[in-house]
């Protein structure tokens, strides 16, 4: 029996963009299908961009999509590339048609939960928190990205074990992936370890960038890593993501709670709400026995939620206290996060349970159609 070709194409529909995540026959990519008498399958397909990093990925799926065709007897793949107009006519149709860049988390219908994780100072944990809460929320299913928004002290890419680079098409940025989390950090654009010296202009450009010009999709939970204390980048998130939710990082210690609430309080100038505290670092379990050892003392986390509360007129609860676990640095340094290497460490329970508060959080109706129609009767 002749190889049908509706099932060919219906095959290739299920190959998607192994960046773009959306399948290759809505993207445009699939240039041409033939067939010839004796069942072989030739695919002609367009990649993105020339040197495409995953194009062995491309004719591997579409090669194995086709060839589970029935009567299909071999299958064969030839690479093209997409002039400039396929490209920009693609990029439009991933925007929805808006040719002109906007921040997609900034929409009124936009159903993404935008958590920016800040802190008063640096040294709390706060992006080894980060991490491990889109790793775990990525573990339950949900689509995570993080946007490593800490310019001068970029670590988001090591902590996720993140080593590919960005492809750019069309002026629209492939974030690459790690542990089923979309990452983007100035140091993908950086040589080595070279530093970054900008001034305020520049890092707010560079922010409205990593959330208009990089293609998300269609995210849940997007969790922005912000440098500590109440400087450019804290106050760009809140122009340009308003609906952006503050969680507040601290530790135990007077001197960091003290702070951290000084970081939290910036809400009553950017009118955005605080999705809660977590205190790491709040205890040392005992190697010897079953006593918590209060390294750095204790009650920071719960001050910082009493603070706010008082000082926001709104309830800021204590999502978590995170404990002292080596592992959870050790998996910060080889991107493995603890979440995913040791679910059932203390640690990590606690960040498990703190993901799936705020992941699960029911969404508002903004944006969501009711299906109603009205009575006539």
């Amino acid at each position: 029996m002749p190889v049908d070709l509706d099932a060919v194409h219906a095959a290739l529909a299920t190959v998607k963009d192994p960046e773009i995540h959306q399948p290759i026959t809505d993207l445009g990519m699939v240039k041409s299908v033939d067939v010839d008498s004796a069942g072989a399958v030739a695919v002609e397909v367009y990649l993105t961009v020339a040197g495409c990093p995953m194009r062995d990925r491309i004719t591997t799926d579409v090669t194995n999509a086709v060839a589970a065709v029935p009567e299909v007897t071999g299958v064969s793949v030839v690479l093209d590339v997409m002039s400039d107009e396929q490209r920009q006519a693609m990029t439009a149709k991933l925007r929805g048609g808006e040719a002109q860049r906007e921040i997609p988390f900034a929409r009124a219908d936009s159903l993404t939960r935008v958590f920016a994780v800040a802190s008063g100072k640096g040294g709390v944990g706060k992006s080894s928190v980060t991490v491990n809460l889109a790793a775990a929320m990525a573990a339950d299913g949900l689509m995570v990205g993080v946007v490593d928004a800490d310019i001068y002290g970029h670590s988001i890419p090591r902590m996720l074990g993140v080593d590919g680079r960005p492809t750019q098409v069309d002026g629209l940025i492939m974030p690459p992936q790690s542990h089923g989390v979309k990452v983007i950090s100035i140091g993908m654009f950086t040589a080595g370890n070279t530093p970054v010296v900008w001034r305020g202009p520049m890092l707010h450009r560079a922010l409205q960038q990593f959330l208009a010009d990089v293609w998300w999709g269609d995210l849940d939970v997007l969790l922005m890593d912000l440098p500590p204390g109440t400087g450019d980048i804290a106050i760009s998130v809140a122009q340009l993501v308003p609906t952006a939710e503050l969680l507040v990082v601290t530790t135990p210690q007077q001197a960091a709670a003290e702070v951290a609430e000084r970081a939290g309080t910036i809400a009553l100038q950017t009118h955005q709400r605080v999705a809660g505290v977590i205190e790491n670092m709040a205890w040392l379990p005992c190697p010897h026995c079953d006593e918590r050892v209060e390294v750095f003392g204790s009650g920071g986390g719960a001050q910082v939620a009493s603070g706010l509360t008082r000082s926001l007129g709104a309830d800021v609860p204590l999502l978590g206290a995170v404990p002292i676990d080596v592992r959870l640095r050790e998996g910060g340094d080889n991107g493995s996060p603890l979440v995913l290497t040791d679910p059932d460490a203390p640690a990590a329970v606690t960040l498990r349970q703190i993901a799936q508060r705020l992941g699960h959080r029911e969404r508002g109706l903004l944006g969501k159609s009711l299906s109603l129609t009205p009575n006539r009767g």
